[in-house]
C-alpha cells in the first residue's frame, strides 16, 4: 500500500495576506502546507480521503490519474470544498465517482453541491454516487475499510483503518471503544494542530501522548495550522518513531 499526503495542513489558523510569521517566510518546502488529504493506493485501486479547496492543485502535482473513490471524514470545507473538480475523473474514466460519507456529510454536499445532485443534470457537471456509510466496516472493490468515530469537539468524524495504516484527522477525543479498532496499526496518521490548547483538535503534546498509548511502528502528524512553527524546529521535540508529515510526503505501508 503506497500512502502520498496531498496536504498536510488548514484552515485553521491560515495566516492573513501579508503575514510575516517564521513559517510564512520559511524556504523549507516542508512548512508549505495545503489542507489536509491523502492518496491511498492499493492492490490497483485508487482512493483519496477528503477533497479540500486545494484538491485540484494537489492531484495535479501528484499526477494522479486514476480515481476509484472519494471518501469523506467530515462536512466541514476544508475537506469537502473541492468536490466539484472530480469532474475531470468523470470525464477521463467515463464513469459517475463512488464518494462515501455519513448521512450528514452527504446532506451537507447536496446542500453545497446542489447542481450535482439535481434530477437534470447539466452537461459536464461532477457525476457521483452516494455511498452512505455508518460506522461498520464497508468494502470497496473487495478492500475493507474500517471507521473509527472520534469526536471534533461536539461533531463526529472518521477516521478510517485500512489494514495495518490508520488515519485520523479532526480529533480532540476517542472513546476507549472507537481506540481498539487501532491498536495494533502498523501506521498511524493524527492530526497536531498547534502547541496551545485547541477545544476541537489534538494539540502537540495531546497527538504525542496518544501515539505514545497506540504504540505504533510508526506515526506521523497532520493537519498542522503555521502556529505550530517550522517543520525543522518542531521535528527536534519528537522521539524516532514520530514525525511531522508534509505535502508530497510518500509512504509504503
Amino acid at each position: 500500500m503506497k500512502i502520498t499526503f496531498l496536504g498536510s495542513g488548514t484552515s485553521q489558523g491560515v495566516p492573513v495576506i501579508g503575514c510575516r510569521c517564521e513559517v510564512c517566510c520559511s524556504l523549507d518546502f516542508r512548512d508549505k502546507r495545503l489542507r489536509s488529504s491523502i492518496h491511498i493506493e492499493i492492490d490497483g485501486l485508487s482512493l483519496i480521503i477528503d477533497s479540500g479547496p486545494d484538491f485540484r492543485q494537489q492531484v495535479l502535482r501528484e499526477n494522479i490519474t486514476q480515481l476509484d473513490a472519494l471518501l469523506f471524514t467530515h462536512e466541514h470545507k476544508d475537506h469537502t470544498a473541492g468536490m466539484d473538480d472530480i469532474r475531470s475523473f468523470n470525464f477521463l474514466q467515463k464513469k459517475d465517482m463512488p464518494i462515501y460519507g455519513r448521512a450528514n456529510v452527504i446532506d451537507q454536499l447536496k446542500r453545497e453541491f446542489a447542481y450535482v445532485f439535481e434530477e437534470t443534470k447539466y452537461p459536464g457537471i461532477p457525476r457521483v454516487e452516494v455511498r452512505e456509510i455508518v460506522n461498520a466496516p464497508f468494502q470497496i472493490e473487495g478492500i475493507t475499510i474500517t471507521p473509527i468515530e472520534v469526536m471534533h469537539h461536539k461533531l463526529p468524524v472518521f477516521g478510517f483503518r485500512i489494514n495495518d495504516f490508520t488515519y485520523i484527522t479532526d480529533a480532540k477525543t476517542i472513546s476507549e471503544e472507537e481506540k481498539e479498532k487501532i491498536r495494533g496499526t502498523k501506521v498511524l496518521v493524527l492530526n497536531a494542530l498547534q502547541i496551545d490548547p485547541h477545544q476541537s483538535h489534538f494539540t502537540f503534546e495531546e497527538a504525542k501522548a496518544l501515539a505514545k498509548e497506540i504504540n505504533a511502528d510508526h506515526t506521523y502528524f497532520t493537519h498542522m495550522s503555521h502556529r505550530i512553527g517550522k517543520h525543522k524546529k518542531i521535528s527536534e521535540r519528537l522521539p524516532s518513531n514520530i514525525e511531522f508529515a508534509y505535502d508530497g510526503l510518500k509512504i509504503v505501508v
